[in-house]
């Protein structure tokens, strides 16, 4: 079996298997087993799914990384969401994206599925002036032990 081994840095978060983790201080950790996760920039939180993209994008996010309850209702949102999008747009190659995304999500390759919508998100951006999404990070490097 292979293994995947991270580094994280301070006040990183990470999601697997729908618990978010956030790091204390900098790790190297190593997975020994398929799990659903994903960390750093690649995890947006809820506040930040506020345009059409950003909404696919949280959407499938909780469809790869939700708890079990959440998996089948974040697939559902981003089944909607992206028939919504796809009507909507002009843009041939983000229809064409979206579409394979949710063939992949479809087919459980949530993550593969969440690479491509990362892409429409950042067109997204570009056409819209936004600017990118801020991953979660600690508040502050001092954070005091609990009692």
């Amino acid at each position: 079996m292979s293994t995947l081994v991270l580094e994280l840095r301070q006040g990183d978060m990470m999601v697997v298997n729908g618990a978010p983790i956030r790091f204390r201080n900098r790790a190297r950790i190593e997975l020994a087993a398929r799990a659903r996760f994903l960390f750093g920039k690649q995890i947006m939180p809820p506040e930040a799914a506020n345009t059409p993209a950003r909404r696919i994008y949280f959407a499938l996010q909780t469809a790869y990384v939700g708890t079990e309850e959440e998996r089948a209702s974040g697939l559902d949102a981003a089944r909607r969401l992206i028939a919504d999008f796809q009507g909507a747009t002009t843009s041939t190659l983000a229809r064409e994206m979206l579409g394979r995304a949710l063939v992949l999500a479809d087919a459980d390759e949530c993550y593969q599925a969440l690479r491509l919508a990362r892409r429409v998100v950042v067109h997204e951006q570009e056409v819209m002036g936004l600017p990118p999404f801020a991953p979660p990070r600690a508040a502050s490097a001092a954070v005091p032990e609990p009692a």
